[in-house]
């Protein structure tokens, strides 16, 4: 678990990350199911050596952050808080588009996390459009030290370059695993500049992955599913890092042991079939 990713030279990321969502409830709405299970989850993450948390004030909204403070700090000085704006929460939980009170999201995340700056922030878009306002204005907070670095999600290639022309871009986070491939060239592209690629839904997120093969292969190697499906991220590139999200001490642990494991070239093969 010691496979690190250096982005900038104070940002230096281990490539198995951990995704804070699940650390609300359903959905990512409301209260923990056991909020002090979700705080041990924080706190051996930090202990397996993770340095790269993910998370977001809409997570709840609020609930997940306010976790990690409560857990966290003051921070260890090498874990990095990664966090998102772009969205809010609506009545009902819904999701909603929110690109015109970016510095008020950001101030937001410093108060609950209890930090001066934070280390990375994704503009979460909706979809395809220009970015130039909206990713110029986090560009403005970082030169205010609000923010060190600036990141991308739910991006295509084009918004990825038109963002670069604004600022420097340290990583793209977008939907990536097994099946979901559609940014195979944008890895490529991303890995060639020195930008990493996170992976969101890595095991599938709501609709978690299922296949006879990916199973077949787990058995022969001693592993769960979930570990193969995670190991291969992490060969497919060495700017890929993976987010895998959970409210589980086991289950943390076991993500967190894909890792080390090593697939074969026969298994790779066999996986890169799964391409939906």
């Amino acid at each position: 678990m010691t496979e690190t990713l250096k982005l900038a030279d104070d940002l230096v990321l281990t490539r198995m990350g951990y995704g804070a969502m699940q650390l609300a409830g359903p959905n990512a709405s409301g209260p923990p199911r056991d909020r002090a299970e979700a705080v041990q989850v924080l706190r051996t993450a930090v202990d397996l050596g993770i340095t790269h948390l993910d998370t977001s004030d809409y997570y709840g909204p609020y609930t997940t952050n306010e976790i990690i403070r409560e857990a966290l700090h003051p921070y260890p000085p090498d874990l990095k808080i990664v966090t998102k704006v772009g969205f809010r929460r609506g009545p009902g939980g819904s999701w909603d588009p929110s690109t015109g009170d970016l510095r008020d999201q950001v101030q937001a995340n410093l108060t609950r996390l209890g930090l001066d700056a934070l280390d990375a922030v994704n503009l979460r878009l909706a979809g395809p459009g220009p970015v130039a306002e909206t990713f110029g204005v986090l560009a403005d907070l970082q030169k205010e030290g609000l923010v060190r670095h600036l990141g991308l999600s739910n991006v295509t290639a084009g918004q990825v370059t038109e963002a670069r022309s604004i600022a420097p871009v340290v990583f793209v986070q977008n939907l990536y695993n097994l099946v979901v491939r559609g940014d195979d060239a944008l890895i490529d592209t991303l890995a060639a500049d020195g930008i990493g690629f996170v992976t969101f839904f890595p095991l599938g997120g709501f609709s978690p992955l299922q296949s006879g093969v990916l199973d077949e292969i787990a058995a022969s190697l001693g592993a769960t599913a979930q570990q193969v499906a995670l190991a291969w991220l992490l060969q497919r590139s060495p700017n890929i890092l993976v987010i895998p999200g959970t409210s589980s001490v086991a289950h943390l642990r076991e993500n967190v042991a894909a890792a080390d494991l090593r697939l074969p070239a026969d298994a790779v093969a066999k996986l890169n079939t799964l391409a939906a």
